[in-house]
């Protein structure tokens, strides 16, 4: 059987990986002039204890992408089940993300949304082009945790977490 017979579309990529659950993460970084910016992600995850390393992927049509490019560090914030409107409005293109919205500086300077699950900083350990995404592999460099439950994705739609 050749490989061109064994190629997945497009849309059956889509549907399969939606199958899995995961969480929403927004992920920050400053630009040049110390302005934030951000963008929802659901591909985060961790990769390594020691040292500490974790994983993004931000696809290349991503309009903020050069800022995460050239960036020292970079912010992955972890949304909590009633921050769906933050999700949402960083999922929107072409507009101040941050407008109006209050934020905190952490220590490594990235830009921190208020109320998450946690809040992480890094700092680049490597990034990686990869089809049609860059990997950004970020050492962690301080990091923030609160209470609450998660907000998840799966299939396509937001969810929440129901005890067993």
């Amino acid at each position: 059987m050749s490989s061109d017979s064994l190629r997945v579309t497009g849309a059956e990529f889509r549907r399969a990986c939606g199958r899995f659950a995961t969480g929403v993460c927004i992920a920050t970084v400053l630009d040049p002039a110390g302005s934030p910016h951000g963008l929802t992600v659901s591909s985060f995850t961790s990769v390594s204890l020691e040292p500490p390393l974790i994983q993004v992927c931000l696809g290349h049509a991503v309009t903020n992408i050069a800022l995460f490019r050239h960036a020292t560090h970079f912010g992955i914030n972890i949304l909590k089940e009633d921050q769906q409107n933050l999700s949402e409005r960083f999922a929107r293109k072409n507009e101040d993300r941050f407008d109006g919205l209050p934020w905190n500086r952490g220590v490594t300077g990235v830009p921190l949304l208020l109320g998450c699950l946690a809040n992480i900083e890094c700092s680049v350990y490597r990034r990686v082009e990869m089809g049609d995404h860059d990997i950004f592999v970020g050492q962690m460099a301080h990091t923030e945790v609160f209470g609450g439950d998660p907000l998840l994705h799966f299939e396509g739609a937001y969810r929440t977490l129901e005890p067993l």
